[in-house]
């Protein structure tokens, strides 16, 4: 019987070694190709870069027909469609995550649509890139990956980890000590924040002193259209 009992640890072993492999695929998985293709899709500036070709000549999507079919109409499911994109490739996710933020969003009193983009606004990632701290938010993404980020004095690596009201962000000492860094602390007392978010220039720290205000998000990002095409 010890063989059989072996054997059947050996397997149970493999299985749960396959489990945590898939599950660290999961988080590790992102979009690693050229973010201005999508940006010219989508129609919206999604890369917060000054070179965007939203904001240039090219502003028909991508593709072989080029502007020839440009713009095309679309039907209901479409523009629900595109309007999920679009909100998932600005904050940098893939389906998977997204669907649960959404699934998060519904468990939440009030408006599921609003409730998702507040969810969304309030990624640790996100509260780095609306301070200032990251030039755009595939920038603020590696800043929180590489532990450069202490929530409440607690050093977090997780983009998707969800900020709360009167949460304090602030540097790492590795950071504070780096001349990168140094340089964009000088130009953030200057730096437009929304309301919702605090920078203390004088201690180097930021807090969540309010719900995210997505008044100026709903309008670009159609969450409602969001809630219809995940409803069907």
């Amino acid at each position: 019987m010890n063989w059989l009992r072996e054997w059947w640890r050996g397997i149970c072993c493999k299985f749960a070694f396959f489990d945590i492999c898939a599950k660290l695929l999961i988080i590790m998985a992102r979009y690693k190709g050229p973010i201005h293709k999508l940006c010219r899709r989508e129609g919206i500036s999604l890369c917060d870069s000054p070179k965007c070709p939203v904001k240039g000549r090219r502003k028909y999507p991508p593709g072989v027909h080029g502007v020839k079919g440009y713009p095309r109409s679309q039907s209901i499911y479409g523009k629900q469609l595109r309007a999920k994109q679009r909100t998932k490739r600005m904050y940098g996710m893939l389906e998977r995550q997204f669907r649960k933020f959404f699934e998060q969003a519904i468990k939440i009193k009030g408006n599921t649509g609003e409730n998702l983009l507040k969810l969304l606004e309030s990624r640790l990632d996100n509260v780095v890139y609306r301070l200032g701290l990251g030039q755009t938010r595939r920038q603020a993404r590696q800043i929180v990956n590489h532990k450069h980020i202490l929530v409440n004095n607690r050093k977090i690596n997780i983009p998707s980890y969800i900020t709360k009201k009167e949460d304090i962000i602030t540097l790492s000492s590795q950071a504070l000590k780096s001349e990168a860094f140094q340089d964009r602390l000088a130009a953030l007392a200057k730096t437009e924040r929304p309301g919702w978010l605090m920078w203390d220039d004088k201690n180097k720290t930021g807090k969540v002193v309010n719900d995210p205000d997505i008044a100026y998000l709903a309008e670009a990002l159609e969450p409602s259209m969001i809630v219809e095409l995940y409803s069907k």
